[in-house]
C-alpha cells in the first residue's frame, strides 16, 4: 500500500499532532505500508532560497511554503500545486487526511485526488469558542460546509477516543464509518536527558521543592492563566511553563498581578532535549486545557515516558480525561476550578507516596494501551479495509 498523509506541519515544527505523525509515519512503514505526507513549512516562506521540499530521509515530505497564519490556520497558496506534485510523484493509493487543517479541503477540488479514497484522521473538532469567539463565527459560515463535504467523500474516519466521539456534532452524521484508534508514542523517539540538558533544567528549577511543569502553546485553550491563580496557593513550588504563543504577555502581567515572582516562569521554546529533561525531573505535569479543542494531549503519553503523575482538566467531551482514566496515572478536576486545581496539586506536593503511585501506572500503560506500534498495526488495517471495500466496489 502506498498512504500520502496529509498534515499540517511536520518536524522540527514542535506540536502534539506533528510529533504523532513523526511516530506514525515509520511505524507504518514496519507494516509494510509506503508513506509519503504533504505539510506546511512557514520557515521556507522566510527563506530567500528555500531548499528541496522534499527531506533527504526515506519517507518524503513535501514541505509546502506557509505565510504565516489566520485563524490558526495556515496561509499557503502554494499548497494545491504541492499536494498535486506529491500524488504525481508518490502515486499513492489512499490519502490519509489530518484534521483540522484548511488545505485539506484542496483534495476536494483536486481531480487527481478525488479519484482516491479517503481516510480522515479526526484529531479535534473547531469547537465554537467561548473564549476565541471569531472561531464559531468562521466555523460556521467558512469552514463547516467543506468539513462536510470532505467528510460525505471518505471511506473512514478515525477518531482518537470515545468520549470525543461521543460528543462530536460534526461527526454526528458520519458514525456509521467511524473507527476509535488513539494516538500513540514511540518511546524510543524520546531519548534519557544527556548531562548537559539536566543542568539546564537544574538551573531553570532553582532552589525549589515541589515542581510542576506544563507544556503546550501559550493559546487560548490551554488554560495556563488558571495555573498561574493556582500557583498562589502552593508554597514552596515552582510551575514552569514551557512553549510560546500570543497569550505570554497576558500571562506574564497576569503572574506579576499576583506577586509571584519566581515561583512562576515562562521560560519560552525549549529545545526537544530540555523537553525531555524538564518532564524526567519534574514531579508532577499539569494539563489545565479549557475546551476540547484540547482533544486527547499527547503530553500525556510523554508523561508516561518519564513516568510522572499528571493532573489535568476533565473536559467535558474531551480524550484528555477518558486518556487519564485508562492510564490512571493522575488526578483529574474541573475544568477552570483553580481551586480544585491547587488542591489537587498540593496533595500530591504532600504525598509523595501517593504521587509515585500515579506515576508508575504510565508506563505500563504507555507499554499496553499507547504504544505507536498497535496504532500502527490499527491504521494500517483500516487501510487494508478501506481499499479492499473499493476494490469490491469497483469489481
Amino acid at each position: 500500500m502506498r498512504i500520502l498523509h496529509i498534515g499540517k506541519y511536520y518536524p522540527p515544527f514542535a506540536g502534539g499532532i506533528e510529533n504523532f505523525m513523526a511516530d506514525l509515519l515509520p511505524a507504518l512503514r514496519a507494516q509494510d505500508v509506503a508513506v509519503a505526507a504533504v505539510v506546511h513549512d512557514e520557515q521556507a516562506a522566510r527563506s530567500p532560497a528555500p531548499t528541496s521540499s522534499i527531506d533527504a530521509d526515506a519517507i518524503p515530505i513535501y514541505r509546502a511554503p506557509a505565510y504565516g497564519r489566520l485563524l490558526y490556520a495556515p496561509i499557503s497558496p502554494a499548497f494545491p500545486l504541492w499536494l498535486q506534485r506529491a500524488i504525481r510523484e508518490f502515486k499513492p493509493d489512499l490519502l490519509h487526511l489530518h484534521l483540522p487543517n484548511t488545505s485539506a479541503f484542496w483534495a476536494l477540488a483536486l481531480p487527481a485526488a478525488r479519484r482516491l479514497p479517503w481516510v480522515i484522521h479526526w484529531h479535534a473538532d473547531v469547537v465554537s469558542s467561548q473564549i476565541d469567539r471569531r472561531l464559531g463565527l468562521a466555523y460556521r459560515t467558512l469552514y463547516r460546509p467543506l468539513e462536510q463535504r470532505l467528510l460525505a467523500a471518505s471511506r473512514a474516519v478515525i477518531a482518537t477516543s470515545p468520549p470525543y466521539l461521543d460528543a462530536s456534532d460534526a461527526l454526528t452524521r458520519w458514525r456509521q464509518r467511524c473507527h476509535v484508534i488513539p494516538l500513540g508514542l514511540e518511546t524510543g523517539r524520546i531519548a534519557d536527558p544527556e548531562p548537559a540538558a539536566r543542568q539546564r533544567a537544574t538551573a531553570l528549577w532553582g532552589e525549589t521543592g515541589f515542581r510542576v511543569l506544563a507544556i503546550g502553546r501559550l493559546t487560548y485553550y490551554k488554560g495556563h492563566d488558571v495555573l498561574i491563580r493556582a500557583a498562589a496557593e502552593l508554597p514552596d513550588s515552582r510551575i514552569l511553563i514551557v512553549g510560546t504563543g500570543e497569550q505570554r504577555e497576558r500571562l506574564e502581567t497576569l503572574r506579576n498581578a499576583l506577586d509571584l515572582g519566581d515561583r512562576v516562569c515562562l521560560p519560552g521554546f525549549q529545545p526537544e532535549a530540555d523537553l525531555n529533561a524538564l518532564l524526567a525531573s519534574c514531579d508532577v505535569l499539569c494539563l489545565p486545557s479549557l475546551e476540547r479543542t484540547e482533544a486527547f494531549g499527547l503530553v500525556l503519553l510523554e508523561a508516561m515516558r518519564f513516568g510522572k503523575a499528571v493532573v489535568v482538566s476533565d473536559i467535558p467531551g474531551s480524550g484528555a480525561g477518558w486518556v487519564v482514566r485508562q492510564a490512571g496515572h493522575g488526578l483529574l478536576v474541573p475544568l477552570g476550578d483553580v481551586g480544585a486545581l491547587a488542591t489537587a496539586l498540593r496533595t500530591l506536593q504532600l504525598d509523595p507516596t501517593r504521587r509515585e503511585t500515579l506515576a508508575q501506572a504510565g508506563p505500563i500503560a504507555l507499554r499496553e494501551q499507547f504504544g505507536i506500534g498497535p496504532v500502527a498495526a490499527a491504521t494500517a488495517a483500516l487501510y487494508r479495509q478501506v481499499l479492499a471495500d473499493v476494490g469490491s466496489a469497483r469489481s
